[in-house]
């Protein structure tokens, strides 16, 4: 992507009329960084299609002067996939939440990640049901009091990044609505990838779940967050002091001036090998700071591509000559 010759602004990528989120929505950071990374691509906004599913995230395609399409509640990946495959030439971005993307969406969130369909699925992850007025999710903490909880939730929550990963994820990411510039390098990063590209965004609703990451974004984040930097040591805290090692299979923090360099972890995100990310996915104690950045970024196939190699070899040995022509003459797809 070539940044310096791009001929669009944010404001090509921003239409006509108002935005109907909540006055301090974490949505509004995503909104705009995301319409930031599209300009700078250099694309036209007739390039690019978003879709959604049902959420208050899910209003993003009416906020992105692109295509888009508000499908029904949880079916966003399943359309997506359908777009992606059969106009290859598109950008195709995603806007789900932790309810429409991972209860009910839950099953072609499994398959589109396994697929790697060439898409970018922005994740804003609340742990609450906002537009539905307050019930818990699938992210939601257990024993949390919600709407639907009056007691506590018995289940115990879905981490994105452990499942995507867990998957197969070819681009695993997470990133805090409220570090925009970080944002903005995983947005790009996530465009320039070749398959399924999940960014986990931890984004504060201020009306039903106030301050859920205030661990993560307030005060004392340096101490509780693990920026995720490609081929450096694993060093965090206020005062770069604690540092992450291996305590047999599991992670430990530990002072920096306690051990040996060669201790500390070294992030790699382009391992093969899924074991160092999922490692860092299991780091959701309390004990254990929140990893943020790139978990995992590698080349696959992609579903989407692929469909197309092999209708390109069913048409050439039914000797119809392209796929069309096949379709019409009413053939069976049969190889062989």
């Amino acid at each position: 992507m070539n940044i310096e010759i791009s001929k669009f602004t944010k404001k090509d990528f921003t239409p006509d009329g108002e935005v109907k989120w909540c006055s301090g929505c974490g949505d509004f950071s995503i909104l705009a960084q995301a319409q930031k990374v599209l300009a700078e691509t250099g694309r036209s906004p007739d390039e690019f299609a978003f879709i959604s599913g049902i959420g208050c995230s899910s209003r993003f395609p009416y906020y992105v002067n692109s295509y888009g399409y508000h499908t029904i509640h949880g079916r966003a990946l399943a359309v997506a996939t359908g777009t992606k495959t059969f106009n290859p030439d598109l950008s195709v971005w995603v806007a789900m939440g932790d309810g429409d993307g991972l209860s009910i969406g839950g099953n072609h969130f499994l398959h589109a990640v396994r697929k790697n369909v060439d898409l970018v699925c922005i994740l804003m992850d609340n742990r609450i049901y906002g537009l539905t007025k307050g019930q818990f999710s699938p992210t939601t903490d257990k024993g949390q009091v919600t709407k639907t909880s009056p007691y506590g939730t018995l289940e115990s929550p879905v981490d994105p990044v452990s499942l995507t990963l867990g998957i197969g994820g070819s681009f695993v990411a997470r990133a805090t609505d409220r570090n925009p510039k970080e944002m903005q390098r995983i947005f790009k990063a996530a465009y320039e990838h070749k398959g399924f590209s999940l960014v986990h965004v931890l984004q504060n609703c201020v009306i039903f779940n106030d301050d859920c990451f205030n661990r993560e974004t307030g005060s004392e984040k340096l101490d509780n967050t693990l920026q995720l930097v490609q081929g450096e040591p694993m060093i965090f805290g206020k005062e770069n002091d604690k540092a992450i090692v291996r305590d047999g299979f599991s992670p430990k923090v530990v002072n920096k001036a306690d051990v040996d360099p060669s201790e500390i972890l070294v992030h790699d995100e382009n391992a093969d090998d899924p074991g160092l990310a999922l490692f860092l996915s299991s780091m959701n104690k309390p004990e254990l700071p929140t990893p943020l950045g790139i978990f995992r970024k590698v080349s696959q196939g992609t579903y989407d591509e692929d469909t197309h190699l092999q209708l390109k070899e069913i048409t050439a040995k039914k000797g119809k000559g392209d796929l069309q022509t096949l379709l019409n003459s009413g053939d069976t797809w049969k190889v062989g």
